[in-house]
Parts: C-alpha cells; sequence; structure tokens
C-alpha cells in the first residue's frame, strides 16, 4: 500500500471522511489508473453527500477496470441519492447478477425497481388538470378528537403559547398529535404561506436581532435545544429556519409541526424558507414520506406536500443580507426582482428550485451533481448587482457548524448537530442585529434523542459497508 491509501484507507475506518479524500486524491496524483482508489474516494464523497463526485468517481473506477463490482455499487449508489433511478437500477442489477447471495444490494435493487415502477406508474395517470387539494376533501369540523386522548390541542381552532409548550413536551414525550390538530395546523399554515411573496423582506430596527438556522433535519431533540439555548420564538425573539427542516432524523414530523406552529403564532416574526429537502423526490428517498404514513396517513402527506409548495425561496434582511437555502443561480444578471417573480407553487424540475451552491472560482458542475457551484467571483457580482452586503446559505454539513467564505460574503449555517448520528460535526445558528448586521455565530453539540430508526431506503446512503 502507498502513504496515500494507507491514510485514506485509516480515514474511512475512523470516519474522517475529508481527510479520507484529502489522501485518496493523494494517491491519484501518483496513480491515476487505479480503480479501487476512485472507487475509495467515491464511499467517503457519499459519505459526505457529495454525489456528484462519487458519481464521477464510480464512473471513473468503471472505466479504468469494467469488471470492479465495487464501482457498481458505487454508481448505483450514487445516482439514486441524485434520483436518477432507471441508471441505478441498471447497476444494481450488474451488482446482484455478479453476487446473487448478497443481501444488501438484493435489498437496494428490489427498492430501486419498485421506485421505477412506481415512478413509471404515476407518469401513466398523470393529469393535465388541475389537482385537487386535499384541503377540499376534509371535513375538519366534524372531526372528532377521542376522549381517550390527552394531548395537547388548539383553543377555539387557534394555535396558542400553552399549546406550544404543551406540544413540544408531547412530542419530547414521544407522543403523536391528534391527527384533527395536526390537519388544523396544516391547512391554516398553508393559507399563511400562500399569501406571502416568494422572497420575503423584513426590516430590523437597530436594537431588534433575529436567530438564523440551519439545515434541522428531522433532529428534534437538537431544535429543542436551539430553543433551550437561545429561547423560544416570540415578537421579541424572532427566527428564520433556512430549509431542510425534514428527511434523515428519525423525528421529521414532530420539527416540522413544531415550527409550522411557532409560524402561526408568530407569523410576522418567525420565518421558514424552503429547502432542497421540502419537495416529493427528497421525501420519498430520505424518509419525510414513509414517516408520516407510519404515523397518520398518506392523504397527510399529500397536504405536507402542497404546503412545502408555498413555502418562501428567499429572505432579504434589511435590503443588505439575502437569505436562501442552497445558493446563487445558473446564471449571471438575476436580480431581486427576479427572485420575487418566481412562481413556487410547483415541484422543482429535480431537487432545487434555486438550492445551489458555492464553490470555486466561476462556475463548474456541483459536487451535489445537482445544479452548479459559485465561486467568490460570482457572489461578489451578485452582491454588487444587487446591493447587497453578503448571503447566507445552509444545506451543507460543516464541521464547525458553520462556514464563512469569499471573503466573509458567503456564510453557511448547518443546525443539525452530528449529523445521521455519525458525522460528529456541530451545529451553529447566527445572530443578526439591525444596528450593524455583523453575523454573531453561536455553536452547540447533539443532545441524546431516543433511538428510532428513519424510515427510508436512502437513509442506509450514510451506513454503507466498504462491501
Amino acid at each position: 500500500l502507498g502513504p496515500g491509501e494507507q491514510c485514506g484507507d485509516g480515514a474511512l475506518l475512523k470516519k474522517d471522511y475529508e481527510n479520507a479524500i484529502k489522501y485518496y486524491t493523494e494517491a491519484l496524483e501518483l496513480n491515476s489508473s487505479n480503480a479501487i482508489y476512485y472507487s475509495n474516494r467515491s464511499l467517503a464523497y457519499l459519505r459526505t453527500e457529495c454525489y456528484g463526485y462519487a458519481l464521477a468517481d464510480a464512473t471513473r473506477a468503471l472505466e479504468i477496470d469494467k469488471n470492479y463490482i465495487k464501482g457498481y455499487y458505487r454508481r448505483a449508489t450514487s445516482n439514486m441519492a441524485l434520483g436518477k433511478f432507471k441508471a441505478a437500477l441498471k447497476d444494481y442489477e450488474t451488482v446482484v447478477r455478479v453476487r446473487p447471495n448478497d443481501k444488501d444490494a438484493k435489498m437496494k435493487y428490489q427498492e430501486c425497481n419498485k421506485i421505477v415502477k412506481q415512478k413509471a406508474f404515476e407518469r401513466a395517470i398523470a393529469s393535465d388538470e388541475l389537482k385537487r387539494s386535499v384541503v377540499d376533501s376534509l371535513d375538519i369540523e366534524n372531526m372528532t378528537i377521542e376522549d381517550e386522548y390527552t394531548g395537547p390541542k388548539l383553543e377555539d381552532g387557534k394555535v396558542t403559547v400553552k399549546f406550544m409548550k404543551d406540544l413540544m413536551q408531547w412530542f419530547k414525550d414521544q407522543k403523536k398529535l391528534h391527527r384533527k390538530c395536526a390537519y388544523q395546523i396544516l391547512i391554516q399554515v398553508k393559507d399563511i404561506l400562500s399569501k406571502l411573496p416568494s422572497l420575503v423582506e423584513i426590516c430590523l430596527k437597530e436594537t431588534e436581532k433575529i436567530t438564523i438556522c440551519g439545515d434541522t433535519h428531522g433532529q428534534y431533540y437538537d431544535l429543542l435545544n436551539i430553543f433551550e439555548l437561545n429561547g423560544l420564538p416570540s415578537e421579541t425573539n424572532p427566527y428564520l429556519f433556512n430549509g431542510d427542516f425534514v428527511d434523515r432524523g428519525s423525528f421529521s414530523v414532530e420539527v416540522i409541526l413544531t415550527l409550522f406552529g411557532f409560524k402561526l403564532l408568530f407569523p410576522d416574526h418567525f420565518h421558514l424558507l424552503r429547502g432542497n429537502h421540502e419537495t416529493d423526490n427528497m421525501n420519498q428517498m430520505y424518509g419525510f414520506e414513509g414517516e408520516v404514513k407510519a404515523k397518520y396517513t398518506a392523504q397527510m402527506f399529500q397536504l405536507f406536500s402542497e404546503v412545502f409548495q408555498w413555502l418562501p425561496l428567499a429572505q432579504c434582511i434589511n435590503s443588505k443580507v439575502l437569505v436562501m437555502h442552497g445558493g446563487l443561480f445558473s446564471e449571471d444578471g438575476v436580480t431581486l426582482d427576479d427572485l420575487r417573480k418566481i412562481d413556487r407553487n410547483r415541484q422543482p424540475p429535480d431537487s432545487g428550485l434555486c438550492f445551489l451552491l458555492w464553490h470555486k472560482n466561476g462556475r463548474s458542475i456541483s459536487k451535489r451533481g445537482v445544479s452548479c457551484q459559485f465561486g467568490p467571483d460570482v457572489t461578489e457580482h451578485f452582491l454588487k448587482q444587487n446591493k447587497l452586503q453578503y448571503i447566507v446559505r445552509s444545506h451543507e454539513v460543516k464541521a464547525e457548524g458553520y462556514e464563512v467564505t469569499h471573503s466573509g460574503k458567503c456564510i453557511t449555517v448547518f443546525s443539525a448537530p452530528n449529523y445521521c448520528d455519525q458525522m460528529g460535526n456541530k451545529g451553529a445558528y447566527i445572530h443578526l442585529r439591525g444596528s450593524d448586521l455583523k453575523p454573531e455565530f453561536h455553536q452547540f453539540t447533539a443532545v441524546p434523542h431516543p433511538n428510532v430508526k428513519p424510515m427510508a431506503y436512502a437513509n442506509s446512503l450514510l451506513q454503507l459497508g466498504m462491501m
């Protein structure tokens, strides 16, 4: 073994994926025709959710050695994560044919095949007619709450501070909110969100501050910890949650109903933006759809889907700071007015409407495999054109919970510590004050939570063995 490979293998075993990528890259600089190096680096990229890079490495491994079975496995996993189910199915078929007794590969093949068939069925029955809202088929008034239910209830159909406190404790005790209350929250929050613009604009007074949180991904107990550390939302303690509330974690229903409850309670002081995981494709793959169906019904998930489509896409603070889940755009010249005009009430064409990434100078293929990345030159041009100071985004795990790049012009904040129970990262949130808009970063670590497994095949992507 060369030193690069030795260090890379060691880093993989220690779950130090960033260094594993570094060491395998060094090994490939010395020997660029080694399929194993590409395959192992592909695995490290999968673990850090850099699916575009993982796909490229797996493909390169197969170009070097078309009989290298791990390459097919890695490529299938990458394509599955990117929603390219037919391509994934083809590679899984190859793996299963060569290794018919591999139970893990067989399970993934069956799951992928199921999704491909489901997608084909959905296309076959698709209609151009305007879809009827789930709300039209619900009779909330006559929906009864059984006597044995002792949990929180809306007061005269309204969310109150007491209801929210009771709800958080109820969820903390792993109890389920009554379906009538859940439907009431969803219907009311849909009405509020549908009246908002795609670009929400707020103004902080000099003495006011707002807390910006990044991805929470169904980590309910970490969400409670944020409120414990930073105070409950209120008119004097406003929050902005920057997308990806659901999927991956096991308590996405609890997270999103809590966030929606606070949106109803403080509509002008509690803000929610759409992430790439507030979409049907992601919810199908990464757990939320399965979780909602297990805890409630398929109809409830359809209503969640409708509500997600009305989440705003971006928020501008004091006309100086732009917040969005992923990043900038695939073309130059985009203005804030263009954001205001976006018709957001739909599913995005792939995994994001405006959820793009930054990286190096100019634009390049995204390491996520969707959209593209941006460098400081693109950021600088966008900010100058729109008279902005800097941008806040989320979308990516950061070891410290946040990252400042592009000479302070691009800030990433991620609020799901120890992501997927294994990444070891800190979480963070940001304070912005109206007086100077200077970001103040606050870090926190993960808190214990009940051991409940997420309900989706794709959550195993971060738990892949070396195979």
